[in-house]
């Protein structure tokens, strides 16, 4: 995979505050069921019963909660429903992720980026300022630069990033409109049953499967499982090349569910290697930044909604040998 070398030869925690305004609009008193508040500060306290009161207090004083046109909001100031009300997350110790991200393409409208492993792409949980948007917005200059489709932290690859707001919504439709091919690899441990069948010539590569399922969240909500039920998702499955009983994969997700090929391949008895949720959730822990998942978003493919132009970008490929 490309520009894999640490930009920090020791990676290590700092408290950050976002560079970029979070938001929240005040709910409508018909959507606060029985609840009501005087002040802007009241709702915050309540509403995000995870951040000390004290925190939102300090927070305020020191200038970094306002209204939208950038007025600051005191301690005292009224709630006005349907307004919105900008503040900075903190963490108190953000990782730094030690990979690059590399832009494939830019024009007038989009950045085609390669987004590393473990780099989230938007803030949350314990990052603010390391994701992919705020790293292209220093690299570009542009503040406008937004995801237009979701890749998950530990998965790497190629993404489309959008940079006029007046025509993203255009890049969002491919995606509502299946206009848009995603190709991806993965390696994984082959089933006995599988390399038996390669051994003794009964089998021959490719193999391939057509998974669809019902998938629907899991415990804890933020994995998915798979369900008796009507099939909502959909994805084609290659087995391509095996190596000391280690197997590369080319994917295709018809649909585009959470953790869709992560729970596929897990239905198929070959999770993805290094997956710390599938088939067994790990525990919560630092990442180990040498066992990266083996899932790459490896190519996008679409015709432009606004230049017209075919756009065909791929990255490199996952090395199955150096896995093996």
């Amino acid at each position: 995979m490309p520009n894999l070398a640490p930009n920090d030869p020791a990676p290590h925690s700092t408290s950050a505050i976002a560079a970029q305004p979070s938001y929240i609009v005040l709910p409508r008193d018909s959507e606060l069921v029985g609840k009501s508040y005087l002040t802007v500060l009241a709702f915050l306290v309540d509403h995000f019963k995870q951040i000390d009161a004290k925190v939102w207090l300090q927070r305020i004083n020191d200038g970094k909660v306002h209204w939208q046109n950038g007025e600051l909001i005191n301690a005292d100031t009224a709630y006005q429903a349907t307004a919105r009300v900008y503040y900075y997350r903190e963490v108190q110790a953000e990782t730094k992720v030690p990979f690059n991200e590399l832009i494939l393409h830019q024009d007038d409208d989009t950045i085609i980026v390669y987004k590393p492993h473990f780099l989230p792409v938007t803030p949350g949980g314990n990052y603010v300022n390391e994701c992919l948007v705020h790293r292209l917005r220093i690299a570009t200059q542009i503040d406008t630069v937004a995801p237009a489709h979701r890749l998950d932290k530990d998965t790497a690859g190629v993404m489309l990033m959008t940079t006029n707001p007046h025509t993203r919504h255009a890049y969002h439709q491919l995606f509502l409109d299946d206009n848009i091919r995603k190709d991806y690899q993965a390696i994984a441990k082959v089933t006995p049953e599988i390399l038996t069948q390669l051994a003794n010539n009964t089998g021959k590569l490719p193999l391939s499967w057509t998974v669809k399922n019902r998938i629907v969240a899991g415990k804890p909500s933020f994995t998915m499982q798979v369900v008796e039920g009507e099939a909502n998702s959909h994805s084609e499955i290659s087995l391509v090349a095996v190596n000391n009983g280690v197997g590369l994969f080319e994917l295709s997700p018809i649909t585009g569910k959470t953790h869709q090929l992560r729970v596929h391949m897990q239905s198929l008895g070959m999770p993805i290697l290094h997956d710390r949720f599938y088939p067994t959730l790990q525990p919560k822990g630092p990442d180990n930044f040498d066992k990266p998942l083996q899932l790459l978003a490896k190519r996008l493919r679409f015709r432009d909604p606004i230049s017209g132009i075919e756009q065909d970008v791929e990255c490199q490929g996952l090395d199955l040998l150096a896995i093996s």
